[in-house]
């Protein structure tokens, strides 16, 4: 191993990331931009005349931080319970030609309660009154829908086939994660060694902005994990790894 040589880095880490307890992966992240991990330590002082005599250490408090443009969507489920559902309500707009004068034929099976139709073009605007049942819209007054012209036909729709969700609510807590950050120094011998940053147990802050924008940068995903200490007191570790393999 290369001792007592300087090392630089500008290798952005890739993450393995592992549920906590079990240690079955549950991710591996080589898509950031950039990462990061630290700690502090506050520390508090007995005085001495007004100076600092005696010093007190506070527990350290670590941090890792994920910025990623590049993503798949899994990452979201770090932030809630780490569960990917099948089933999610979507809103669905349609242009319908009506088939016949006060109705409008609708394939899908709206959630009840929510289908509102419009003359073309004026979505949000002043709907046709009426009532849905057993596939078909039914306008109040038959003269509001003219047969063999289009409408507007807004409502949600209750997916369970090609669709995945991740919910975020007051019920989902995020799972504690071992989270290992896999990087590269280089040394002023030109030579390379594998640098690991290791929290033992990692749990996402629930902080999430999304931004989407036609201009500038790509949209960036930024998390960021507290490093809590486990149960044998364990909370970063820095291993450099020298040889062939």
């Amino acid at each position: 191993m290369s001792k007592d040589v300087n090392r630089a880095n500008r290798e952005c880490a890739n993450l393995d990331i592992r549920e906590y307890g079990t240690n079955k992966p549950f991710l591996f992240a080589d898509y950031c931009n950039t990462t990061t991990a630290g700690f502090t330590g506050a520390s508090v002082y007995a005085m001495k005349k007004g100076s600092r005599a005696i010093a007190f250490y506070n527990p350290i408090e670590g941090t890792m931080t994920i910025a990623a443009q590049v993503h798949p969507f899994k990452i979201y489920a770090l932030l809630s319970d780490g569960i990917i559902e099948t089933k999610a309500v979507v809103p669905v707009r349609k242009t319908i030609k009506a088939t016949e004068a006060g109705k409008i034929a609708i394939t899908d099976t709206p959630v009840a309660g929510t289908v509102f139709v419009y003359p073309v073009g004026e979505i949000g605007d002043n709907n046709i009154a009426g009532t849905f049942a057993t596939g078909t819209f039914t306008a109040t007054q038959s003269t509001d829908i003219v047969a063999n012209k289009e409408y507007d036909v807004c409502y949600l729709l209750e997916k369970t086939n090609g669709v995945r969700k991740i919910a975020f609510n007051n019920k989902k807590i995020p799972k504690a994660f071992r989270i290992t950050m896999e990087t590269v120094d280089k040394d002023e011998n030109d030579q390379f060694i594998a640098k690991l940053i290791t929290a033992y147990k990692a749990v996402a802050q629930r902080n999430l902005e999304l931004s989407f924008s036609s201009e500038g940068e790509p949209a960036t995903l930024t998390i960021t994990f507290d490093c809590l200490e486990d149960d044998e007191g364990n909370v970063l570790d820095i291993v450099e790894i020298d040889d062939e393999e």
